[in-house]
């Protein structure tokens, strides 16, 4: 038997050099995003084939039994824009259209920390996602919506424990405890330093904020995700696969390790510790890359953390399609992009999902554009059948050697990051972001050789474009949204929000104290996030670059 499969092998090695004397390879090299060469073909000899079983350590297969066969993915598009009135109609619209999961974008703003009547405010406010000033806003932005009955996953980083109290003191006011509230916040602030910029402390501070939040949470919100680890827009900064999931599981073990240091038990947090992933286009890697940090996240957890409960072991994460990915040109294709990076989402086993819309690249979605993302998800979910049996795709020789390819090269990174002292010594010395800048560099060279196809953008395209319809942000809403903010602020108890203030700048000062009772204090006498985040910036300072 060993011998007719060597006899077919050679047959095959002739046939194809016979094919090729008449037919050339389209490329000199074929590989993948992270420079993984792409052979022919595979074949026992290439995979490690000791799978496991879902729902088992280290879940390469998934970390719940019966995956998607139970329970289907969260399909949570992310929404917001202009005025929270305005973002609650889109909420309860995509609600109404089978939507399972809320998914909040906040404008420049409030992701910095102002108000919307500062003037570094001027221009932005409602432009990138919803305004939020005070808890009224809040208030209206998940109006008739019960928090008892949907999660809600909030993109928000340097000032997340103050909207992590805007939703807790709404919970209160519609009579739903702490204890029920479901939901994620992004909370990720090294991802910040390195890909995105929306940051306002200095580290050390920063850090703090984080595990009083774990610790808060532990008590208050067992079935809240206290972060949301971020891999998305290191991505979106211009990374490949590979450093993707290596700088996001580096930047994990730096929030497990500063928890560790504050006194937390690794297993009364970790199960709640969440991952955020890209889903881009190289099909085959994106899924290798989701199975891969799975059985890393494991390893790391159970050998290196020594964490007892099997909860802290599990990689959870939630997954958006590649928006860096999108054109401008021919914006329709995006819709194809999209599928294939959703479909790509599912087969890595993701536990929820945003489908990203085709006019992304040009604007915030239409509702129309909104509602087609959604159906994405939705056809993936009800018609293909990709949902009907756990793991679909683990076992093809090619997919298991990229596993095991890729693992070896995130593991390559994170023992050099382990060098520097971690990743927040790396990021110090700017080691992830020259990584990065020269990966997308690199890539950007090849788009414009056309080594790499960009179908529509610089092969394939059109001599006339055709002008899709943009969704407008109107300019009214900025001063109706300033307006609104004045009116609260002659509406409260002027004396209780200053007293609450003053509570929160002596407590910022004591070290040893959990910042998050009197943030929500604050929060409920509605002080405004600008009022609270210039309370801690006169305290912890502010962050200007490494």
């Amino acid at each position: 038997m060993p011998e007719k499969h060597e006899s077919e092998k050679t047959k095959w090695i002739k046939d194809v050099e016979k094919t090729l004397k008449r037919f050339p390879e389209r490329k000199e090299r074929f590989h993948t995003s992270s420079e993984i060469t792409v052979d022919y073909l595979y074949g026992t000899e290439d995979a490690n084939y000791n799978l496991g079983y879902p729902g088992q350590y280290p879940y390469l297969r998934g970390i719940q039994p019966t995956m998607y066969r139970s329970r289907l993915w969260t399909m949570r598009q992310y929404a917001g824009f202009g005025s929270a009135s305005e973002t609650n109609k889109r909420f309860r619209y995509l609600l109404e259209q089978g939507q399972t999961g809320l998914s909040v974008a906040f404008d420049l703003p409030t992701q910095i920390g102002y108000d919307s009547d500062d003037v570094m405010s001027e221009g932005e406010v409602g432009k990138v996602g919803v305004a939020i000033d005070t808890l009224a806003d809040m208030e209206n932005l998940l109006d008739q919506i019960p928090l008892d009955k949907v999660s809600t996953s909030m993109t928000i980083n340097a000032p997340a424990a103050i909207l992590l109290c805007m939703y807790i003191a709404l919970g209160e006011k519609q009579g739903v405890s702490s204890e029920k509230l479901t939901g994620t916040i992004q909370n990720d602030i090294l991802k910040e330093y390195i890909a995105r910029g929306t940051y306002i402390f200095p580290p050390k501070p920063s850090m703090r904020l984080i595990t009083d939040i774990f610790a808060y949470c532990q008590e208050h919100l067992p079935k809240f995700n206290t972060i949301s680890i971020s891999g998305y827009h290191i991505r979106e900064a211009g990374s490949n696969a590979v450093q993707e999931a290596a700088f996001t599981i580096a930047n994990g073990m730096a929030y497990v390790d500063a928890a560790i240091a504050s006194g937390l038990d690794v297993d009364t947090f970790a199960p709640r510790l969440a991952f955020f992933f890209n889903a881009h286009n190289n099909f085959f890697e994106e899924i290798a890359k989701f199975r891969a940090a799975r059985r890393i996240w494991a390893k790391i957890m159970k050998e290196h953390y020594e964490a007892k409960e099997p909860k802290s072991w599990k990689l959870r994460f939630h997954t958006q399609t590649g928006g860096s990915t999108l054109t401008a040109q021919q914006p329709d294709n995006n819709i194809v992009r999209v599928t294939m990076q959703a479909l790509a989402a599912v087969l890595g086993g993701t536990q929820s999902l945003h489908t990203n819309s085709r006019d992304e690249a040009l604007s915030l979605p239409t509702e129309e554009s909104a509602r087609i993302a959604l159906r994405t998800q939705q056809i993936i979910a009800h018609e293909s059948g990709v949902a009907d049996t756990v793991d679909p795709l683990g076992g093809p020789y090619y997919l298991e050697a990229l596993t095991d390819e890729l693992e070896a090269k995130v593991m390559d990174y994170l023992e050099r990051i382990k060098e520097f002292g971690g990743a927040v010594q790396a990021i110090e010395e700017g080691y992830m972001q020259r990584e990065i800048h020269h990966n997308a560099y690199e890539t950007q060279k090849r788009i414009e050789s056309e080594e790499e196809i960009i179908v529509g953008l610089n092969q394939f395209k059109l001599e006339e474009e055709v002008n899709p319809d943009l969704l407008k942000v109107d300019e009214a809403l900025e001063k109706a949204q300033i307006n609104n903010l004045h009116k609260v602020r002659k509406k409260r108890n002027q004396e209780a929000v200053d007293q609450k203030l003053e509570a929160l700048r002596r407590v910022a000062i004591d070290e040893e104290a959990n910042l998050i009772p009197y943030i929500l204090d604050a929060v409920k006498a509605y002080a405004s996030i600008g009022e609270i985040c210039n309370v801690l910036r006169d305290e912890f300072g502010e962050y200007t670059g490494f």
